[in-house]
């Protein structure tokens, strides 16, 4: 390997929500942080080479963005999805989050509903009650330790003329599924037929394992391209999450223009000096690194499939066909998720993700992120190790 992800990267001095805002999350510092979803690695040294030149310009005034910012995004989804996005149909917004939010309040009237997959990301919820509309839950199933969609109960609710939109999760946060064609066309015929929009949240894209691959929605036909609008990054993949870049794709003009202008009304149509240049990098000249980096993650996700099948055989692991979450089932121990939290909190002194903050799917599980290099992962699994044993004794 060219890169090196073994490193020991100390960032418990660099202000980093996920090392230093432990104690306001689980009321213990002491606790060994894998749960917020990002990397424990330095990003590309091609970005932070671009970083750097900027940072010796030493002026950062208000940025110009070139066409070459989006042309990027556009050639980056065109080589490895084969996707073609026309470049006129993209925004630069500061985050996924922040840009489903907007289209929900503009785009929607409160008390219409809008439909997510539960387990799933806990602002998707947020998005939709906090902008007083109503939420419709659409659960997985989990079956044989893989997830699928409950196509029937999604067209039964998909029926209901309230029902607006729908929000596709693709690589799904947290239980790791990989869409296929076949089931993203079947969801997909189901929200054309009854006049529902989707929004594809698309963010995991690039981290996708072996044997799997990412399709986004909109590339199925030009129909489903009409009534989807998709949101994607680069912060996620290289680990730059907190330079606040994302880039969403409108088809329909008049959505793009009162969008766009929503964001010059809040005055944050523009690039910073450093994510302009960090994600150009990113798209240009980051693909080995992300290559390399896949390579890695992918054997840390063996790594814990197998450590706790030989070590912690109670935990079913749901394998993640994509992302760097390990989605881990601990309903065997029969424990109340208070309970579980806190034996995994004062025994294995390990911080994770529960699993009913994604809804109450999620009820037993635990959310690990395995981003990190390989001795914290073996860490982390001593610790959930000793948690369990403390039960079982």
């Amino acid at each position: 390997m060219i890169y090196n992800f073994d490193k020991n990267v100390d960032r418990s001095k660099n202000n980093s929500v996920k090392w230093e805002e432990i104690g306001l999350n689980f009321g213990d510092n002491d606790l060994l942080p894998m749960w917020v979803a990002d990397m424990d690695f330095e990003t590309a040294p091609e970005i932070l080479e671009a970083m750097n030149n900027k940072l010796n310009q030493k002026i950062f005034g208000y940025v110009s963005r070139p066409d070459s910012y989006f042309e990027s995004a556009v050639n980056w989804t065109q080589k490895r999805y084969g996707y073609d996005i026309d470049p006129k149909t993209l925004i630069h917004s500061p985050g996924v989050i922040p840009t489903i939010s907007l289209i929900v309040r503009l785009f929607t009237s409160e008390n219409d509903k809008i439909m997510i997959q539960n387990p799933v990301y806990t602002p998707f919820s947020n998005t939709v009650k906090l902008n007083n509309r109503k939420l419709v839950i659409n659960s997985l199933i989990e079956k044989d330790g893989k997830y699928i969609i409950d196509f029937e109960d999604l067209e039964n609710k998909a029926k209901d003329p309230d029902l607006k939109w729908f929000i596709l999760c693709n690589p799904h946060n947290p239980v790791g599924r990989v869409w296929t064609k076949e089931e993203l066309e079947k969801l997909a015929h189901i929200c054309l037929k009854n006049d529902v929009r989707i929004i594809a949240d698309e963010i995991w894209r690039d981290i996708v394992y072996k044997k799997h691959k990412h399709i986004s929605i909109a590339s199925l036909s030009k129909e489903i391209e009409d009534i989807t609008i998709t949101c994607f990054s680069a912060t996620k993949t290289f680990n730059i999450a907190g330079l606040q870049a994302s880039f969403v794709s409108f088809q329909r003009i008049e959505e793009f223009n009162s969008f766009n202008k929503e964001l010059e009304i809040l005055d944050i149509r523009r690039n910073n000096p450093f994510n302009l240049v960090a994600v150009e990098a990113a798209f240009n000249k980051g693909e080995e690194w992300l290559n390399e980096l896949l390579e890695y993650l992918e054997a840390n996700v063996d790594y814990v499939e197998k450590y706790i099948k030989e070590n912690v055989p109670k935990i079913n692991v749901i394998k993640p066909e994509g992302t760097y979450l390990m989605w881990l089932d601990f309903r065997n121990l029969k424990l109340d998720n208070d309970e579980l939290s806190r034996v995994l909190k004062e025994e294995g002194k390990i911080a994770l993700s529960n699993g009913y903050s994604f809804g109450e799917e999620g009820s037993g599980f635990v959310r690990m992120n395995i981003a990190c290099p390989r001795y914290m992962v073996e860490e982390g699994l001593s610790r959930i190790k000793k948690a369990v044993d403390s039960i079982i004794k």
